[in-house]
């Protein structure tokens, strides 16, 4: 949806996130108290700005398994998965977050990516019996965190995961939904949660190169065992005889600095100093309320996983995320 504007721009203390979040919130006035309370299961998130796609006909699911990397021909109803489509040379081109309710496939992805990914449904759709919407000016996202016992809206679709619930909304449903389930959160205190889980985001920690197999969503989005779909070959060639080119890590940031490192910052050993040279780029950082400046870094597999790094200029200590 051009220009975009949440309603729950509104609330009071909102203020207006950056792209890739713009149209809702980045916070309400109070960083540390939004993600308190998500990570206490209480309030929700806006999501709004979300692209929302359904899949429905008779072979939807059977469709839709030989397109994903993820093993959906048996979903069940109610069963939340996430997947990826691949291109031909196995990069990751878009990450799909769904749910079947019995007759249609929900899912929702990054905002602006519904026409490529629709443009690359109906090329593929053949004999099959099956219909693709894109429903982002019908229906919202909103995510209720891990732990919220708020009841869900009547007859809407949800995802229901380890971290939370995404709900598929009806649109002008969202001024009485938040009403309903407040306090509201902005999208930076659920970026904080997710850099703190680990979870990789398409566009942020991912580029043109992106194979699955350095962020880690061989463990939620890609089913190894299954038939053959686009770039499949890259996938099992790369599991099988070697190891991807990159990493995923998680970054403890030296609290002592004020700015945080931007989308795209380089990564250098720290031995180096600020002259070394780039062995990885910053893809996401953030204030968590209890861990303090955090990032999401992708970098050569083969960096120490034991090296003291420089996150633009910031001194930071690595986790692992994914094995070297």
């Amino acid at each position: 949806m051009p220009s975009y504007s949440s309603p729950l721009l509104s609330l009071p203390g909102a203020v207006a996130a950056d792209e890739p979040d713009a149209g809702v919130a980045a916070h309400y006035g109070d960083l540390f108290r939004e993600q308190r309370a998500l990570a206490a299961g209480e309030g929700f998130v806006d999501l709004s700005h979300r692209d929302v796609v359904t899949v429905s006909g008779a072979d939807r699911l059977s469709w839709l398994h030989l397109l994903l990397t993820q093993a959906v021909a048996e979903l069940a109803p109610g069963h939340a998965t996430e997947a990826l489509i691949l291109s031909a040379k196995g990069h990751i081109e878009h990450a799909l977050y769904l749910v079947d309710d019995g007759g249609t496939t929900w899912l929702h992805t990054e905002p602006g990516t519904a026409g490529p990914l629709i443009a690359y449904l109906e090329s593929m759709k053949f004999f099959y019996r099956v219909e693709v919407a894109e429903r982002t000016g019908e229906f919202a996202v909103v995510h209720l965190p891990a732990g919220s016992i708020a009841a869900d809206p009547a007859g809407a679709v949800v995802r229901q995961t380890a971290y939370g619930r995404d709900v598929f909304l009806p649109r002008a449903e969202l001024p009485a939904f938040a009403a309903a389930h407040g306090p509201a959160a902005g999208v930076l205190a659920f970026e904080a949660l997710r850099v703190e889980g680990h979870r990789p985001r398409l566009g942020r920690e991912t580029d043109h190169r992106t194979i699955p197999h350095e962020l880690g969503w061989l463990e939620t989005a890609v089913h190894l065992h299954k038939g053959c779909y686009r770039g499949q070959e890259t996938v099992a060639r790369v599991q099988n005889l070697g190891r991807p080119p990159r990493r995923l890590v998680f970054l403890h940031l030296d609290g002592s600095e004020v700015r945080l490192p931007e989308h795209g910052a380089p990564v250098r050993l720290a031995a180096d100093g600020a002259e070394g040279r780039a062995l990885g780029v910053v893809t996401t950082s953030a204030r968590h309320h209890e861990l303090g400046p955090i990032a999401l870094a992708v970098i050569k597999r083969n960096v120490p996983a034991d090296a003291e790094l420089l996150a633009g200029d910031t001194p930071a200590a690595q986790e692992t995320v994914v094995d070297a």
